[in-house]
């Protein structure tokens, strides 16, 4: 299955885009989809992204269908 992920901050400009179309085994997880992404970045150390499914913060085991929107999201600091 091919799905479509958003990128944000470092993860985009890694990437040089905002979005990246990755392809995933049968029964896909977040897993995989985060394994997807992160091999296509050549081994830059950048930090661990929250993922989220339609919206929703998911954990690594969750399961990810055809038509769902999948994002990265790295973390955030502020003052």
């Amino acid at each position: 299955m091919d799905l479509p992920v958003l990128l944000f901050a470092s993860w985009a400009e890694a990437l040089g885009a905002s979005t990246v179309t990755v392809t995933l085994p049968a029964d896909p997880t977040v897993r995989d989809v985060l394994a997807a992404v992160q091999a296509r970045v050549a081994g830059r150390a950048l930090p661990r992204p929250l993922v989220a499914v339609n919206h929703r913060y998911a954990k690594p085991d969750a399961p990810v269908r055809a038509g769902d929107e999948v994002a990265l999201i790295p973390p955030v600091a502020g003052g």
